[in-house]
């Protein structure tokens, strides 16, 4: 350590230092966050933790402590800070490429909302009630002070989305998970690890015994059934395709309105559960929802109750209320995999045509784009490619890749710009027992464009999308 200070906080951003805290000066994408260590002391903090790079920016004079990497000693440092709040709670990390937000809901549901923390991707909330929170996984600091502020308002089982890149920046160093979850792999984020191996290998470090202590894997999925084999890992196996696993989801009565199943555990735990929310995915998050429940002390019987009542998360299979012969759904899906387990779940319950309306984001994974065109013409009726986050790029040239997908299906595929323009075709065209499915952002309220982020959202557009249509009859 380079000077001498005690410190009594820890900080990220200069946003939110006080006086006494110490500064973390992370290297940045564009920028090192050394550089800001004059405004971080203006604001009251007393020392900075960095990188050689990084303490080669700093002012003479600043008390610094100097890492190789300060990413793995964050996590550490924040938990030690913190108190180790994880050691008081019973705590479920659930990764996968879809499935982390509902899983991670249904978890809350299955606890009835009471004693129960949730960190992810729609923010973090305890029983029920919202708490600040940004990214998928926060930062370590973040992560931490969530998991200790919810300890002191009595959570009991904290439930946490657990991404990759959370995985590979060390956001969770410091503490071992009593369960580990794993629901799929899709092709995502290859912009950020390189390779589909590389991808997977991230996700692989949740079950190894430095991240949790117990792992639930996914046998339908083939890299679940890789992680099960891996004699390294100390994980169970769940499945709803009648696979030799650990739990099981047997005898399922699945339609249009929701679905009943009975989950047998490995110590002949049973119990029949019911959901008003539709789709064979469904009945595999919950089957992993319960039995990492069960793994921590709250039995099958207890999830029963608040698994019924569930009616699902906004954005994700959200059936959009319409007057209208005709349903609409929508849902946040933006990988191929999951818009096809979604269609393919849904299309059995649609006695008419299934209308997808589809966009793929910008300066992303482009060579999925095509992939989903394939995948949703392969499930849909009617397709209608449309702009998603275009962000920097041309979206016709997006818009272009997803279609190409497409070719050779027997789906009629339609390439519409703008977003908003795309769900009044999709209305237009609805007839009696069709079903429109707009897949991409959920519960987003904005675009983001070349220009910037307007203001936009599905829900919004369909109401408006319908009155224009009923005006049109009148």
């Amino acid at each position: 350590m380079r000077g001498g200070a005690v410190a009594t906080g820890v900080a990220l951003s200069t946003q939110t230092v006080v006086p006494g805290d110490l500064f973390i000066a992370l290297p940045g994408a564009r920028t090192h966050g050394a550089a800001y260590a004059d405004e971080a002391i203006a604001h009251g903090a007393v020392a900075v933790l960095t990188d050689t790079a990084g303490a080669a920016l700093l002012p003479d004079g600043v008390p610094t402590v100097v890492v190789a990497d300060v990413r793995p000693v964050l996590g550490p440092l924040a938990a030690w800070f913190y108190g180790f709040p994880a050691d008081t709670l019973k705590t479920i990390g659930i990764t996968g490429t879809q499935g982390k937000t509902s899983t991670s809901y249904l978890v809350d549901a299955a606890l009835g909302s009471r004693h129960s923390g949730v960190i992810g991707s729609m923010g973090a909330r305890i029983d029920g009630e919202p708490l600040p929170s940004k990214l998928t996984t926060p930062e370590s600091v973040q992560f931490q002070a969530l998991l200790a502020r919810m300890g002191e308002l009595g959570a009991q089982v904290v439930v946490s989305e657990v991404s990759s890149h959370a995985i590979a920046m060390h956001r969770l160093d410091g503490m071992v998970f009593d369960v580990g979850i794993f629901l799929n792999l899709g092709h995502d984020h290859l912009d950020f690890h390189g390779t589909q191996q590389a991808y997977r290998d991230t996700k692989r470090e949740l079950f190894t015994s430095r991240m949790s202590r117990r792992g639930l894997v996914n046998i339908d999925d083939q890299t679940g059934r890789r992680f099960h084999a891996d004699p390294e890992l100390n994980v169970e196996s769940f499945s709803i395709e009648g696979r030799d696993a650990d739990w099981r989801a047997i005898d399922i009565d699945l339609g249009p309105d929701g679905s009943s199943f009975t989950v047998v555990g490995p110590e002949g735990q049973s119990a029949r559960f019911t959901t008003p929310i539709p789709g064979t995915f469904t009945v595999s998050n919950i089957l992993s929802a319960v039995a990492a429940l069960d793994r921590v002390g709250h039995p099958l019987e207890a999830s029963v109750a608040g698994i019924a009542r569930f009616t699902g998360v906004e954005g994700r299979v959200q059936f959009v209320p319409v007057d209208a012969d005709f349903r609409v759904v929508i849902d946040a899906g933006h990988k191929p995999e999951a818009i096809n387990a979604l269609l393919c779940a849904l299309r059995p319950s649609v006695p008419g045509r299934l209308i997808t309306v589809i966009g793929s984001n910008g300066d992303r994974d482009a060579h999925k784009r095509p992939l989903m065109g394939r995948f949703s013409a392969m499930a849909s009726d009617v397709v209608i490619v449309t702009d998603d986050n275009p962000a920097s790029e041309d979206p016709a040239l997006i818009r272009r890749a997803v279609v190409r997908g497409t070719r050779g299906s027997s789906a009629e595929v339609h390439d519409v710009a703008g977003r908003a323009e795309a769900i009044h075709v999709a209305v237009d065209l609805a007839r009696a027992g069709d079903m429109i499915v707009i897949v991409g952002k959920g519960d987003e309220r904005h675009q983001i464009m070349a220009d910037g982020i307007v203001p936009h959202s599905d829900p919004d557009e369909v109401e408006w999308a319908l009155a224009r249509r009923r005006a049109a009859a009148d």
